[in-house]
């Protein structure tokens, strides 16, 4: 079978789209909101109303470098999430220093955030393995399920007490712009709250 061009495939997912129920809009905008533009399409994709975060420009425009676990809790500590009470902010001391967030309008939620060479990393914690009624069903259940919470995935790993814990993490590059930081946090953090209200019947002690 002859091999078709690539105008072909644009054509047909672009058919699929439409099919979808969703429009082509083509908009303007200066180049570094290209990453916050890209996150706002997926979520609104999944159904999802994107928070857009107020940001600094003078701050994005002048970044130049990839974040560090220091400038960016610096950053963090003047946005107006941390500024208004919405969340707040600690660093957590170490070889490889964390930022915990405790996201205040999500019932003290904590989440973790990590800065590691070209990637950020924010995870939280969202049950212990150990209470799960049927592991090997649940985790099949995830696998075809974790689609439904934009920009998060789900992960297993060891917590406090020795347990091993379901966590839920997005990762995005160190270079993304404050904006898109703030986005993923507060994305992962709704997410959180949904994913236990779905699997709540999973659990051993529901009858």
């Amino acid at each position: 079978m002859a091999a078709k061009k690539a105008s072909y495939y644009q054509s047909r997912y672009r058919e699929r789209l439409r099919e979808q129920g969703f429009v082509k809009k083509e908009v303007w905008i200066p180049p570094e909101y290209t990453p916050a533009l890209k996150e706002c399409e997926i979520a609104l994709r999944a159904g999802v109303m994107p928070i857009v975060p107020k940001v600094d420009k003078e701050r994005i425009m002048s970044q130049t470098d990839n974040w560090t676990t220091q400038t960016l809790f610096t950053a963090l500590e003047q946005s107006e999430l941390v500024v208004d009470g919405s969340i707040e902010i600690e660093m957590i001391e170490g070889a490889d220093p964390d930022i915990l967030i405790t996201m205040k309008e999500f019932g003290d939620l904590p989440i973790l955030l990590s800065v590691s060479g070209s990637q950020i990393i924010v995870d939280t914690l969202l049950w212990p393995v150990d209470e799960v009624g049927d592991t090997a069903e649940f985790n099949a259940m995830i696998l075809k399920t974790h689609k439904i919470f934009p920009l998060s995935t789900f992960a297993i790993t060891r917590g406090p007490n020795d347990r091993d814990y379901y966590e839920m993490f997005g990762s995005l590059s160190s270079e993304s712009i404050l904006g898109s930081i703030i986005f993923e946090i507060e994305t992962l953090a709704d997410n959180a709250m949904q994913a236990a209200e779905a699997y709540q019947t999973d659990f051993k002690n529901v009858a």
